[in-house]
């Protein structure tokens, strides 16, 4: 069943890390954005441990290129830096860290006004991360529609009483999203254990029907 966005004027989407707002949420961001919907992304991590014994990268530079990429694939679903907001806590370390993390979603997300809907990682993700983010939502108060994404393991199976939306454009276009985060594809040579998305991994978020769960309460 397709997921019913008309009725949403002002949506927040949550990503845990740069790259998961395409990777979950693209088809939604580019349909409400289309409808002329306003969208705000709020980054919570900054990415910067995927490659943590990089020469060529450290922190900082990854940091800034993790936004970056973030940015310029957003904007080619419409969402401008204005409305973009990164964080920047410790990549890898969400979990330890929840109050810091919820105190800092609430307040981001407490900046937009009159949401109808907030769009986040589900509890049931495998990244720690995404289940610190899922857990830190669901103490925040809000009063509109909750949708939940998973990105963690990569499936394709139909998710129960899952709502779907698919991004104009197909399996290329959100190949080509996901693509611009090149950090996470095998760019950054130097680091014999730094992490890259898969080809298998690839081929799933790549996707273009994403499903999504409605988080009732």
């Amino acid at each position: 069943m397709k997921l019913n966005l008309k009725a949403v004027r002002r949506a927040v989407v949550v990503a845990p890390h740069p790259d998961d707002e395409v990777i979950g949420a693209a088809g939604v961001i580019q349909a409400l954005r289309r409808q002329g919907s306003m969208v705000r992304v709020i980054v919570v991590s900054n990415g910067a441990a995927s490659h943590p014994d990089s020469a060529a990268w450290p922190p900082d530079r990854l940091i800034a290129a993790r936004s970056r990429e973030s940015l310029l694939a957003l904007r080619r679903l419409g969402v401008t830096r204005d409305h973009v907001t990164f964080l920047g806590l410790p990549d890898g370390g969400l979990s330890a860290r929840p109050e810091l993390c919820r105190q800092l979603l609430n307040r981001a997300i407490c900046q937009s006004r009159d949401l109808d809907m907030l769009v986040g990682p589900a509890m049931t993700d495998a990244h720690p991360d995404h289940r610190a983010v899922a857990a830190a939502l669901w103490d925040t108060r809000f009063a509109g529609r909750r949708m939940t994404y998973q990105v963690w393991p990569p499936q394709r199976a139909r998710v129960a009483r899952g709502r779907t939306v698919t991004l104009a454009g197909g399996a290329a276009a959100k190949r080509s999203l996901i693509q611009m985060h090149r950090t996470q594809l095998g760019a950054i040579t130097d680091d014999p254990h730094g992490f890259a998305i898969a080809r298998h991994e690839l081929a799933v978020f790549a996707h273009p029907v994403e499903q999504f769960v409605e988080d009732r309460r």
